[in-house]
C-alpha cells in the first residue's frame, strides 16, 4: 500500500501550481466584486493541455484517470482561487465522460477536440426547479419529430449557462407514466445552444460571481438527432457515469479551498500579536486549527480512495459519496475557522478568507445534499430500509 502521489502525479500537481501563481489574490477578489467569467484561466488550462485531462489521446486528451483530475482541480481551489476557479474549469473533467463512454466515433471526433482546446465551453443541465435531486421525475421533455427533437422546459442552477456555447441536456422522451421503472424515458444530449430558443437568467448568489449559475427556459428548442448521446431513454443511466467523478471532483476542490484558509489562518496566527503574544501561542486557537487539518486529511484519503476505484472500475458510489460529504464538511469547517483565527479581519474581503467560507457552502449544498448522502450510505452500505 502506497500512499504517495506518483512522479506524473506529482508534475501535473506542480504544473497547476505554476499556472494558477499568474491569477494571483487580486485576480480573483476582482471576479469576486465584479463577476465575469474567468476567460484567462480557462485559456491558460487549454494551451497547456489540461483542459483534456481524462480524455482519450485519440481526441487531443491527456488520457489520465480521474485521480490526476482531483490532484488538478485540488491545486487550482488550494491556488486561492477556490471555487470561482474550480468551477471554471471541472464541467471539462466530469461533464463529458457519458460522451467518452457511449459516444460514437463520429460524436467524440465531433465533440471532445472543441473542448479540450478551449474553443468551446459547455454546460451541464439536469437539475429542475420542481424536482431537484429527483432526477426521475423530470419534466423537460423532448419530442422526436423526425430527424430532430423538441425540447420544451426548465433547468435551475445551471453553471456557465451565461458562456457556454454547448450544453449536455438531460431530458424525458417517453411520459414517466409510459415506463416500466422511473430511470427509463430519459435522453441524453449534447448539443449547441440555440440563443434564439434557450434562455438563461442569471441567479444573483451568494458567491462565486465569477461563474454564473442560472434558470434556464427551452421553448421548441431543436435538438439534432445525432446530438443524442446512446440509445433513446437510456440516458440516466448514462448520466451516472458523471455523477461519481463529480462528486470525486468537488471533494478535492473542498479540500483544496480548506487547505488554502488553514493556510492563511495559520500565516495569520503566527503573525498577528495581542497582549504582547503571537495569537497562535494560545490553545483557544492552536486546537481548532490542528482540528481542521486531521478533518482535511482525513477527507483527502477518502477522496483518493474514491479516485483510485474509480479508475480501476471498482465499484465506487458510496466511497465517492463519501468523500463530498466528508471534504464539504472538512472544508467548511477549516474555512470558518480561519474567519474566527482572523476575528473581525477575518470579516474584511482584503483577507479573502470571508470570500473562502461563501464559496466552501457550494459543496456543502451541490450536487447532492449531505442528508441525501447520509440515506445512500444508510440504505447501499449498512442495508438499512429506504427512508424516502
Amino acid at each position: 500500500m502506497d500512499f504517495a502521489l506518483s512522479d506524473e502525479q506529482e508534475a501535473v500537481r506542480e504544473a497547476i501550481a505554476r499556472i494558477c501563481t499568474r491569477f494571483d489574490d487580486k485576480y480573483w477578489h476582482d471576479r469576486d466584486q465584479t463577476g465575469g467569467f474567468p476567460h484567462e484561466l480557462h485559456q491558460a488550462m487549454a494551451e497547456g493541455g489540461w483542459l483534456g485531462i481524462c480524455m482519450p489521446t485519440d481526441y487531443g486528451g491527456a488520457g489520465l484517470g480521474i485521480t490526476e483530475a482531483a490532484i488538478m482541480m485540488q491545486a487550482i481551489a488550494e491556488s486561492g482561487a477556490g471555487m470561482s476557479g474550480a468551477s471554471a474549469i471541472h464541467m471539462n473533467i466530469f461533464g463529458l465522460n457519458p460522451v467518452v463512454v457511449f459516444g460514437t466515433e463520429e460524436q467524440k471526433a465531433r465533440m471532445l477536440p472543441p473542448l479540450i482546446a478551449g474553443r468551446e465551453k459547455a454546460c451541464f443541465a439536469v437539475t429542475e426547479p420542481n424536482t431537484g435531486l429527483d432526477t426521475t421525475r423530470l419534466r423537460t421533455r423532448a419530442e422526436r419529430r423526425g430527424d430532430r427533437y423538441v425540447v420544451n422546459g426548465q433547468k435551475v442552477w445551471i453553471s456557465t449557462a451565461q458562456v457556454a456555447e454547448k450544453m449536455l441536456l438531460l431530458a424525458r422522451t417517453t411520459p414517466l407514466d409510459q415506463v416500466r421503472k422511473r430511470t427509463e424515458g430519459l435522453s441524453l444530449f449534447y448539443t449547441t445552444i440555440d440563443r434564439a430558443r434557450v434562455e438563461a437568467r442569471e441567479i444573483p448568489k451568494m458567491g462565486r460571481k465569477a461563474v454564473d449559475s442560472n434558470q434556464v427556459f427551452f421553448d421548441n428548442f431543436e435538438v439534432p438527432v445525432e446530438d443524442r448521446i446512446g440509445e433513446e431513454g437510456r440516458g440516466f443511466e448514462y448520466i451516472l457515469h458523471g455523477m461519481n467523478p463529480e462528486r470525486i471532483l468537488i471533494a478535492a476542490e473542498a479540500v483544496g479551498l480548506g487547505r488554502v484558509a488553514l493556510a492563511r489562518a495559520t500565516q495569520y496566527a503566527k503573525e498577528r500579536v495581542v497582549f504582547e503574544r503571537p495569537i497562535g501561542q494560545n490553545q483557544a486557537i492552536q486546537h481548532p486549527l490542528a482540528e481542521a487539518w486531521m478533518q482535511l486529511e482525513a477527507a483527502q484519503l477518502m477522496v483518493m480512495n474514491a479516485a483510485w476505484r474509480y479508475d480501476r472500475g471498482l465499484s465506487c458510489g458510496a466511497q465517492a459519496n463519501a468523500s463530498k460529504y466528508l471534504a464539504a464538511e472538512a472544508g467548511f469547517f477549516a474555512c470558518q475557522q480561519a474567519v474566527m483565527t482572523h476575528g473581525g479581519f477575518g470579516y474584511a474581503k482584503e483577507y479573502h478568507v470571508e470570500r473562502y467560507l461563501r464559496e466552501i457552502m457550494i459543496p456543502r449544498l451541490t450536487p447532492v445534499s449531505p442528508q441525501l448522502i447520509l440515506c445512500f450510505i444508510a440504505e447501499r452500505v449498512l442495508g438499512l430500509p429506504k427512508s424516502y
